[in-house]
């Protein structure tokens, strides 16, 4: 049984952004002809705590990678005020011919990049009429700096960066952290974040929908990652790209909403996989706004695992539990 830390996970994966992007992308593919298997995640709540949570995510993921396994992630946003990080995730992996598990690995760096490289992936497959310049990021978290670092490989002409979070100083430690290079403006409210750029990412905290797209310009893409925040309406105003439509379209996230208003999915247009599939890009509507919603498939979190569990057992550096099962 190995044992990987989060500091070999960070040392895996720190500056093989393009891996990560073709490892996700590839994962992506799997899916899109039906060499995966997603069962439904499965929440874990609390009496009278509408707040946090605990989600299970099995999966098993084809093609190349062939590895099965489970990533199991709390979100408690309250542990921010205290300094500590509102998600934490463990990620085991399975043996495919006995069923016994092999790996266990820190999921949270895991998690939040296949999160981030998604997003990247969306932006570099539905390109605008004109190259992104700027990106707008709706809340200063640990997701969206991700999704920065990513989007600055796939969309090099970025040089402009505006920021929205309700706390303005986590917004300012952020440009300091994660803008580098980059022209930063602050945004005084979601409206004015949502009106600056034609590329937005939002990744919240919030539980429940909070804001309209009406101030997007036509031919904006909006990555919409933590899935609660728009309204439906706004939903169904839009084009509208998922990973998974039975993932998405559950647990009351945006989408799910708006299947319940209109009695239906016919507002989802396509799912990020299908077009990837292709080898093609899909420009966005220069006249609508277009929504990426990924649930965050297991198999994403499956693909970054078996890279990292290859990388530790390649050098080493696992703590390798030789009494962990039963016979052992």
């Amino acid at each position: 049984m190995l044992v990987i830390g989060n500091h070999t996970v960070h040392r895996t994966l720190d500056g093989k952004e393009h891996e990560v992007l073709d490892a996700v992308r590839d994962a992506y593919v799997a899916h899109a002809v039906g060499d995966t298997a997603v069962p439904h995640s499965v929440f874990l709540r609390f009496p009278a705590d509408d707040t946090n949570r605990i989600i299970g995510l099995p999966a098993y993921l084809g093609g190349d990678a062939q590895v099965a396994g489970m990533k199991w992630i709390s979100s408690f946003p309250g542990n921010v005020a205290s300094g500590r990080p509102r998600a934490s995730a463990a990620i085991i992996l399975n043996s495919l011919s006995t069923g016994q598990p092999e790996a266990l690995i820190e999921g949270s760096t895991i998690s939040a990049r296949r999160t981030a490289a998604s997003a990247a992936l969306a932006a570099r497959t539905m390109p605008g009429e004109t190259p992104d310049t700027g990106v707008s990021l709706i809340g200063c978290g640990v997701i969206n700096a991700e999704v920065l670092r990513f989007l600055r490989v796939v969309a090099p002409d970025l040089r402009t960066v505006r920021l929205f979070d309700l706390d303005r100083t986590r917004a300012e430690a952020f440009a300091e952290a994660h803008a580098t290079g980059l022209t930063v403006e602050f945004a005084d409210s979601v409206d004015e974040a949502l009106a600056a750029h034609r590329l937005v990412s939002i990744a919240t905290t919030a539980s429940t929908p909070h804001t309209g797209l009406d101030h997007c310009r036509p031919g904006t893409l909006v990555l919409h990652l933590s899935l609660r925040d728009l309204t439906p309406e706004a939903i169904l105003d839009s084009v509208n790209v998922v990973d998974d439509a039975d993932h998405v379209c559950r647990a009351s996230t945006s989408l799910h909403l708006a299947e319940q208003r209109s009695g239906n999915r016919d507002f989802i247009t396509a799912a990020l996989g299908d077009t990837l599939a292709t080898g093609r890009p899909a420009p966005r509507d220069p006249h609508k706004v277009t929504v990426f919603s990924p649930f965050g498939l297991g198999i994403l979190d499956l693909a970054l695992a078996d890279l990292v569990r290859t990388d530790a057992e390649k050098n080493d550096t696992a703590v390798r539990l030789t009494d962990f099962l039963p016979g052992e």
